[in-house]
């Protein structure tokens, strides 16, 4: 599978993230506590990365991406209790636009953070 062996160490360090904290926190927890992980672990990423959007050849704005790890693998993180088709929706348009054929997409308040995790490849 395509980007398979980077994308299960940033599904371990997630795993690391909720084992510690648990379900129930704020979005913006979770990602600070990811961006240590994935430091600690010597994963490359960029956190809230601003990326152009374009209509027609003309800019029309930015869009922001989670965390860009390895400038490959695009992570959509949240911490709902329920999972909407639009959260899937918004990850596959950040892959597009971005250019990224792989994402993740991790709800973190979920029991079992395995239940709260999909992967997505273009």
């Amino acid at each position: 599978m395509v980007y398979e062996g980077l994308t299960e160490r940033i599904i371990a360090c997630a795993i690391e993230v909720h084992r510690e904290l648990g379900p129930g926190l704020l979005e913006s927890v979770y990602e600070s506590s990811l961006a240590v992980e994935l430091f600690q672990q010597g994963i490359r990423f960029a956190r809230q990365k601003q990326l152009p959007v374009t209509y027609k050849g003309e800019s029309v704005g930015d869009f922001r991406i989670d965390l860009l790890v390895e400038d490959q693998v695009v992570i959509e993180l949240k911490s709902v209790e329920r999972h909407a088709p639009v959260f899937e929706a918004q990850l596959l348009s950040y892959m597009k636009l971005g250019r990224s054929n792989v994402g993740l997409l991790i709800n973190f308040n979920s029991v079992l953070l395995t239940k709260g995790i999909k992967r997505f490849v273009l």
